[in-house]
């Protein structure tokens, strides 16, 4: 099994988007010691509880403080974007740490609809064009455009010795289907859907085009993981995530609140019924617990490789987690 990392790099309440963004880089650099195969960051706008909205940033630095660990966007998202410019900043990025750099793309806003109108104009139009722009893109990282195309001769620059590697982020059968159609590797958003994953990424698997990009399909998984010594520690600093997201859920776009906080809190019967939802989706325990429902996850998919996403109020508890799944698992 392979382990990743992806990072929304969220603010503890009382912290700042410095401080959090600080501990990105050393989540990373952790993840590069730990073994694990890919840091992955996500892209948000206008979240003030997410630090955030420019992934290619963050990898400029990222990629300079590490060494081993591939780097990429979970995700670019593309309907903000020419695709032109995400083919020049990612190969810049793919120049700079050859052999190391993934293009994760996605269609989702990422933000309010406030944020999303002042990023671009005709976002919806965008999303339903996703398909040509991701060819546009892809024939930019390969300069391969027929001679007799308008942007032919136009050539994403730097041109890297090894390509970034483009992905296909998803949560539905849509996105799934899209992937297989362009050849591309899919991930799937476990930790953020609440369809059915394994007949979604089974899709994939069966619509796969070898006539793509890559010779064989190729899934990724993201799930959401809290590990500590103890079951009983795990559970209590999972209580900050799940607090989080009732809080999230009511707009209320705060850090991530203490555990303190979270075991004082007046939850109504629709909070503990959300919470109830999430938690099938998380998985929460000691190295050993999580280990084998990491294995079970992977059978399920049919899946050699997860991602992890991990929130925690406090950092060396984040921390903490990896580092204990990594000696269990990797």
């Amino acid at each position: 099994m392979q382990l990743s990392i992806l990072d929304q790099a969220p603010i503890s309440d009382g912290k700042n988007a410095q401080e959090a963004l600080y501990n990105s880089i050393e989540l990373a650099k952790l993840g590069d010691r730990l073994g694990f195969t890919r840091y992955w960051m996500a892209e948000h706008h206008d979240l003030s509880g997410l630090a955030c909205p420019s992934p290619e940033v963050m990898l400029g630095i990222i990629g300079s403080a590490t060494s081993c660990i591939r780097i990429g966007s979970g995700a670019v998202l593309l309907p903000h974007y020419k695709a032109f410019k995400v083919a020049e900043t990612y190969n810049l990025l793919a120049t700079l740490y050859p052999g190391r750099v993934d293009l994760g793309l996605g269609r989702a806003p990422g933000g309010s609809a406030e944020a999303t109108m002042a990023l671009s104009d005709n976002f919806l139009e965008n999303v339903r064009r996703t398909p040509d722009s991701l060819d546009d893109l892809l024939h930019f990282l390969h300069n391969d455009f027929a001679k007799d195309h308008m942007f032919a001769k136009v050539q994403p620059s730097p041109v890297p010795q090894t390509e970034p590697r483009p992905w296909l982020l998803g949560t539905s059968e849509k996105s799934a289907i899209l992937a297989a159609e362009k050849g591309l590797p899919y991930t799937f958003g476990h930790f953020m859907s609440d369809r059915d994953g394994p007949a979604i990424v089974k899709k994939y698997y069966d619509r796969f085009s070898s006539g793509g990009h890559i010779s064989r399909a190729e899934a990724i998984v993201t799930v959401s993981v809290i590990c500590a010594e103890t079951t009983e520690k795990a559970e209590e600093l999972a209580m900050s995530s799940k607090l989080w997201g009732v809080k999230r859920s009511k707009g209320e776009d705060i850090g991530v609140p203490s555990v303190e906080e979270a075991k004082n809190y007046p939850y109504t019967a629709d909070d503990l019924a959300l919470i109830k939802k999430s938690s099938d989706k998380m998985i929460v325990g000691n190295p050993q617990e999580v280990k084998q429902r990491l294995d079970d996850l992977c059978k399920l998919y049919q899946v050699n490789e997860l991602m992890i996403v991990t929130i925690t109020s406090n950092i060396e508890d984040k921390f903490k987690s990896y580092d204990l799944i990594a000696k269990e698992v990797l």
